[in-house]
């Protein structure tokens, strides 16, 4: 276990110091936490920032991956009570769908060791309460979304900004864009900045690689995660990476099954079923409208990727502003707001308020008469009535 502890401290040394938005909004004081969220989002760095600035000197705390040579030939169960009986006081681990027997270890865990507290990570794919031992009474689960508009800039230029809710943004957007503009003086040229290389940290290690670290993400959840949570053949991989691909080309995508699933030799069930993953992983987001019912194999109305950098990776010649500005409000609304296809504009969120999103003199005649309707546009700094500036919507955590 000294192993294990070597390379604890290794990282910590080298933990950032700039830190997400779910590190403060989670419940620590909880015995089980699971935190999920896309590869690359930051879910190691929560674990290891909380170790660093968070704990006491009273708190012993082991981080490990589960995906470490460690495990072998050791169970996570015998770490656990080698730990305790060491003084161990928190145990984090990383990546747990790499571990087979995951659910019913770390349901052990809690079972046998009332007093260690335990914080989990897992890919956004995995069902944590779906494995082979039921954690839905034990686990306290969280999700965390790439960076906001708002995190790029404190990480990118240090400037701290607050956040607004949905319901503050439109009820008080002038004033708001105002307070932006007074501590960012050029919100619109860092907006299409972060459009490009902003949802996930690494742009601060080298922005002209940025695109083909993102890519290699991609490889990894394609190729590792798929096959670590859903068993998943390298070919059946293979087809899902095309599905990917074919999305990316043509998104916004509104799916066409039979036509799809001939054109990549897919059978419909697997394409829906791939396409359902793909969500999971954030890599697309699957749009409907309200009134239709979501069944397993019900096909979505709508395909985008899941941000705007994703566009920029897999087929850059697609980063047309339109694309890129729909992307970025459905990806600001998803897991934070319930969002759906509008009969009239382009999306409802939480089946009350409508949204029509576009350019500087996008009109609003498309939501004339629609009761919570509002024009958002891209390259204005502040807008008047229910016309809302693009980029306040990224200040919403």
């Amino acid at each position: 276990m000294q192993s294990l502890f070597d390379f604890h401290e290794i990282l910590l040394a080298n933990t950032s110091a700039y830190k997400r938005y779910l590190l403060n909004k989670i419940d620590w004081s909880n015995r089980l936490i699971a935190i999920k969220g896309a590869r690359g989002s930051g879910k190691t760095t929560i674990l290891l920032q909380q170790i660093k600035y968070n704990l006491t000197s009273k708190d012993v705390a082991l981080y490990t991956s589960l995906d470490d040579l460690y495990f072998l030939e050791n169970t996570l169960v015998s770490l656990a009570k080698e730990f305790v009986q060491q003084g161990g006081t928190h145990l984090f681990l990383d990546e747990v769908h790499k571990y087979p027997s995951w659910s019913r270890e770390i349901k052990l865990i809690y079972d046998q060791f009332p007093k260690l507290k335990t914080v989990f990570t897992s890919s956004s794919m995995l069902e944590i309460y779906k494995g082979e031992s039921d954690l839905s009474r034990r686990a306290v689960s969280y999700f965390l979304k790439e960076l906001s508009f708002r995190e790029f800039i404190y990480f990118e230029k240090q400037i701290k900004l607050p956040t607004y809710s949905l319901e503050e943004i439109l009820k008080n957007h002038k004033e708001i864009a105002r307070e932006i503009n007074l501590k960012l003086p050029t919100p619109i040229k860092e907006f299409k900045n972060y459009l490009e290389y902003g949802n996930y940290p690494y742009f601060l290690e080298n922005k002209k690689s940025y695109l083909i670290k993102l890519t290699q993400t991609i490889q990894l959840i394609l190729e590792s995660d798929l096959s670590a949570i859903e068993n998943m053949t390298f070919e059946d991989s293979r087809k899902i990476k095309k599905l990917l691909v074919a999305i990316a080309q043509s998104v916004p995508f509104t799916p066409n099954i039979s036509k799809l699933s001939e054109r990549l030799g897919m059978s419909r069930v697997f394409l829906i079923n791939a396409i359902k993953l793909l969500n999971r992983a954030d890599l697309v987001m699957e749009l409907y409208k309200p009134t239709k019912g979501i069944g397993a194999l019900t096909k979505p109305e709508k395909l985008y990727l899941n941000n705007t950098n994703l566009i920029y990776a897999l087929a850059p010649k697609q980063a047309e502003i339109g694309t890129l500005r729909e992307t970025f409000f459905a990806n600001q609304m998803k897991h934070i707001h319930e969002i759906h296809l509008a009969e009239k504009g382009d999306f409802i969120v939480n089946k009350k308020y409508t949204f029509e999103i576009g350019g500087k003199n996008k009109p609003t005649k498309q939501i004339k008469g629609i009761e919570n309707s509002f024009v958002v546009r891209d390259d204005m700094e502040v807008g008047g009535l229910n016309i809302i500036p693009l980029f306040v919507f990224g200040f919403m955590y």
